[in-house]
């Protein structure tokens, strides 16, 4: 049955029966896209976990990932041991493999959210789904791993971001992010209103955005280089303490700013096929804007990371990275 859950999912049906069990656990679904799993006995030092993917359509890799771990789990190769919720962000634009069909859906997840239409009602719909899920577990500590796929290539194939909130990360993430194969993590400076930080943000989660390769559609993902993150997710889900490396071998980087686009005339000054964290010296011209002006680098080298001048109004159009220790 877990297995099938993507498909159903997909075509928008649950299932006669919403709930069920396999060896070590049961099963909810709570709404299309939306599954609970329950262990029959919570390990000690579990945490509720929630995994999320598709909150973009056309990020296919983590949606065949999450599909390989509900399959071990069902298999029984795999032993539940911890809460998990599993999300699937935006089932029509999964379905349609686009980044998403009216607004990104990645930009809603406010509780000061207002907006109408499908992408803002289905935030609510998530956002309500966490403040559920992590109020069933108010005794465990909180973790969402959200998993994507970058648009561009990157000097970096697999890193995470680290949402901008008071919540401090524990330093042993840090080592299971390594271990995880993880090359680079980007810290924010600021609120940015994404599925992760909403975690972080209100529920004091350790949560992070993971970036793992670039868009590729079903079938065309290098899973082999994700099996590190796999283990992670497993090690999570059985409620064991994960693999651990030293946190020295990632890159780590601090957004210095945003290139945000203000008016129709906006213009990034620099190919829009540009690999992420590529590097710009000093003096050299980033982007042009009709009402922001011109932005230049300062004294000190940045580094570009999510570049995309085609985003909406107001949006960000690229992060300004430097590296730290």
């Amino acid at each position: 049955m877990l297995g099938q859950w993507l498909d159903w999912s997909l075509d928008g049906q649950l299932p006669t029966a919403s709930h069920g069990a396999f060896a070590s656990g049961t099963y909810h679904l709570h709404a299309p896209g939306i599954l609970e799993l329950s262990p029959n006995t919570a390990r000690d030092g579990a945490y509720a976990c929630i995994i999320s993917a598709a909150i973009h359509g056309n990020e296919t890799a983590p949606v065949e990932l999450v599909g390989e771990w509900l399959s071990s789990i069902e298999a029984g190769s795999i032993s539940l041991g911890a809460p998990v919720l599993v999300i699937l962000g935006n089932l029509p634009a999964l379905k349609a493999q686009q980044r998403f069909l009216s607004t990104n859906l990645n930009r809603l997840f406010s509780r000061e959210l207002t907006a109408k239409g499908d992408e803002p009602d289905r935030a609510r719909e998530l956002m309500a789904a966490v403040d559920s899920f992590y109020s069933r577990h108010a005794q465990l500590p909180k973790l969402h791993y959200d998993l994507h796929t970058a648009i561009r290539e990157s000097r970096y194939p697999r890193f995470v971001v680290e949402p901008f909130a008071e919540t401090s990360t524990a330093a042993e993430q840090w080592g299971w992010l390594a271990a995880a194969d993880m090359q680079a993590v980007l810290h924010q400076h600021q609120h940015s209103w994404t599925f992760s930080h909403y975690s972080k943000h209100y529920h004091g989660a350790q949560a992070f955005t993971f970036e793992l390769g670039r868009v590729a559609p079903f079938g065309h993902n290098d899973m082999a280089s994700l099996q590190p993150m796999r283990t992670l997710i497993a090690a999570l889900s059985e409620g064991h303490t994960p693999p651990s490396q030293p946190a020295r071998q990632m890159q780590f980087f601090q957004v210095q700013h945003e290139l945000i686009r203000h008016s129709d005339d906006f213009t990034l000054c620099f190919p829009e096929e540009t690999a992420n964290f590529s590097r710009f010296e000093p003096g050299t011209l980033l982007a042009q804007d009709a009402k922001a002006g011109e932005f230049r680098v300062g004294d000190t080298p940045l580094h570009v990371v999510f570049p995309n001048s085609q985003v909406e109004m107001g949006s960000r159009a690229a992060l300004l990275v430097a590296p730290i220790a």
